[in-house]
C-alpha cells in the first residue's frame, strides 16, 4: 500500500545555499478547490477589506539532503521548486497550525524525483534548471517537461531590504514577513484513511530578507485552475546558509485531533 510509505517516514536533513520564495496573492474562491478537508486557506484582509488568498512558488539549492542519521557526506545536492497554498488547520484545543500544501514541485535529478513521490504527495517532476550568482544578482531558471513550471527569476541581493512589491495588499514589511516561507508545517490530504498528514519543520537562523525580483517567465499560472487569472507579486524573501529539516510525518484526523 503506496499510501503508507507517503507519510514521510525518515526525518531529513539539509543546508539551502539559496532560498528564494515569491508569494503570490489570489482570490480566496479560486484557491478554495485546492485545499483538502480539514485545511482552510491562511488569508489576509487588506486596507481596503479585501481578502487575499496566497501562493508561493519557491526555489532552493538544497545541499547535502539526506535522512537526519546520515553523515552531510552522504547527502546529495538538488535544485527544488515547489508551489504551495497558505493554509491553516486547527486542532479541538484551539490550537492553530500555519502551513503550506503542496501542489506542485519539480527537481533537476531523477532520483529526487522517484524518492520524493515514493515517501510523499509533493507530486515531483524532473527538470532542467540552472542557478548563478552573478554581481549579487541571484538567478534561477527551471524549465519543466510538460512546460507548466517554467521560470525564470532575477533577484537583487545587493539592495536590501527592498520595499514591497506594487500593488502588494500588505500594509506593512512585518505583515508580509508572515508569509514569507517556509512555514512550520506542510499538511497533505491521505484520502485512503480521511486523515491530515501532518510534517513539521525544523530550522537554524531563520532571517529571511525580503530581495527585488524580476520575474520574465512563471508558466505555472498560465495553466489549469490559474489559466487567465491576474496573481499579483505581494512578496519576495530570500535566505542563505540556512540548516533546515523536516521530521517524520504524523497522522491527524480532519478535526486536528490526535491518531
Amino acid at each position: 500500500m503506496k499510501y503508507l510509505l507517503q507519510r514521510h517516514p525518515l526525518p531529513m536533513q539539509t543546508s539551502f545555499a539559496h532560498s528564494l520564495v515569491l508569494t503570490y496573492a489570489l482570490p480566496p474562491e479560486l484557491l478554495a478547490p485546492l485545499v483538502p478537508p480539514g485545511l482552510t486557506l491562511d488569508t489576509y484582509r487588506d486596507a481596503d477589506g479585501v481578502e487575499h488568498g496566497f501562493v508561493a512558488a519557491a526555489v532552493v539549492d538544497a545541499r547535502a539532503l539526506r535522512p537526519s542519521f546520515l553523515p552531510a557526506g552522504l547527502g546529495r545536492d538538488f535544485i527544488l521548486t515547489g508551489y504551495r497554498v497558505f493554509t491553516r488547520f486547527s486542532t479541538p484545543g484551539g490550537r492553530t497550525m500555519r502551513g503550506l500544501r503542496i501542489l506542485r514541485s519539480d527537481t533537476d535529478h531523477r532520483m529526487m524525483v522517484l524518492g520524493g513521490n515514493l515517501f510523499s504527495r509533493y507530486n515531483y517532476h524532473l527538470a532542467r534548471i540552472g542557478t548563478r550568482v552573478v554581481d549579487r544578482t541571484l538567478e534561477f531558471k527551471v524549465i519543466s517537461a510538460d512546460g507548466q513550471a517554467d521560470l525564470h527569476v532575477r533577484a537583487d541581493l545587493a539592495n536590501t531590504p527592498a520595499p514591497l512589491p506594487e500593488g502588494s495588499p500588505f500594509a506593512s514589511a512585518k505583515d508580509a514577513r508572515r508569509y514569507a516561507g517556509p512555514l512550520p508545517y506542510t499538511f497533505e490530504y491521505e484520502p485512503e484513511t480521511r486523515s491530515v498528514i501532518v510534517v513539521k519543520a525544523t530550522r537554524t537562523h531563520w532571517d529571511p530578507v525580503a530581495v527585488a525580483v524580476d520575474v520574465p517567465t512563471l508558466t505555472f499560472f498560465e495553466c489549469g485552475p490559474f489559466a487567465g487569472t491576474r496573481p499579483v507579486l505581494a512578496n519576495a524573501f530570500h535566505v542563505s546558509d540556512l540548516q533546515y529539516g523536516w521530521e517524520c510525518g504524523y497522522r491527524r484526523s480532519l478535526d486536528g485531533g490526535s491518531l
